[in-house]
């Protein structure tokens, strides 16, 4: 029973961060990614407000510190980074390879800051993870002629996103899940809406497109990803969630190809069975003691609009 719902978790975990991307296609054809972000944090972040006030979720000025850290790093500084470099035209195939590289990067951050130890295989399955997000993204590689600064953004990025898995374990919060997504997306709200009055382009469409995008992505993204992650995380491990989402990028270009056309390619399927190899290795035995297990933070807003979105590939 255990290893059903195990299961289960982890299949809607994968489903629904990719669903990111999907939300992300329909929003941006209507608006710039900051303005679809800066809506889609608002109206989560009113009805978590309206949630917690009404189950009488109240939180210390502790919990706000906490979360606004997390918030900031996790989805803020993540999702502001890596999308501004898409942005600018790096492709959003090496913005995702990038941004796969966070769970080796935490590991590798936690091994020298707490003495962590990863097992041999589990590392191997991480290797195997990569490398099958690379066949997936290989054919969105092609060179855009920017200067090499550009592709530091989403390294900055994923940067943030590692910093902010780290600091969840520094700052343990212990927070009802509620009231922890609250806060974060009142913090992620804040900002992208203040990105968007800068830049001129704070007022929605008023369009059935980008309302219908809003709904998805507050649904499906924000409750139900980050909602699915953080399940998976409290039962499995945090790490583990995070090996899941080498699932992500094969996954959409399912999404994809149901909702939009896009072509499934050979580099699509061999990517699938690679990621899925690296995964079940990783997962194959519980891990060494003091393993990185307990920490990892992310928005499926990130993962889902940016690595995700490594799997639209040439039609």
């Amino acid at each position: 029973m255990k290893a059903n719902v195990d299961v289960f978790a982890g299949t809607a975990l994968v489903v629904l961060w990719s669903s990111g991307f999907i939300g992300a296609e329909l929003g941006t054809a209507e608006a710039p990614a900051h303005t679809l972000l800066a809506w889609r944090y608002s109206a989560a972040a009113v009805l978590l407000v309206a949630w917690c006030w009404y189950r009488q979720l109240r939180p210390t000025w502790h919990a706000i510190r906490i979360h606004t850290i997390i918030g900031l790093l996790c989805q803020v500084l993540y999702l502001g980074a890596t999308i501004t470099g898409i942005g600018m035209g790096v492709p959003p195939g090496v913005s995702a390879l990038i941004a796969a590289l966070q769970p080796l990067v935490v590991a590798v951050a936690s091994s020298g800051v707490f003495g962590d130890r990863i097992g041999r295989v589990q590392v191997l399955g991480l290797l195997v993870g990569v490398a099958g997000v690379s066949i997936v993204v290989a054919g969105d590689l092609s060179a855009a002629g920017l200067s090499w600064p550009v592709y530091l953004l989403p390294v900055a990025g994923m940067l943030a996103l590692s910093a902010g898995t780290i600091g969840q374990r520094t700052l343990a919060p212990k927070e009802p899940i509620a009231l922890s997504m609250a806060i974060q997306c009142s913090v992620s709200a804040v900002s992208f809406m203040t990105w968007s009055v800068l830049a001129g382009d704070a007022a929605p469409p008023m369009t059935g497109g980008f309302g219908a995008a809003i709904v998805w992505t507050v649904v499906l993204s924000t409750f139900g990803a980050y909602g699915a992650f953080l399940y998976v995380v409290r039962r499995s491990g945090p790490t583990r969630a995070s090996v899941l989402l080498y699932l992500t990028p094969p996954t959409t270009m399912l999404w994809a190809w149901l909702m939009f056309g896009d072509a499934i390619t050979w580099f699509g399927v061999a990517g699938l069975m690679v990621s899925a190899v690296g995964v079940a290795l990783f997962l194959r035995r519980p891990q060494v003691s003091g393993s990185i297990d307990r920490i990892s933070c992310h928005s499926p807003a990130s993962a889902a609009s940016i690595v995700s979105s490594s799997a639209k590939v040439t039609k």
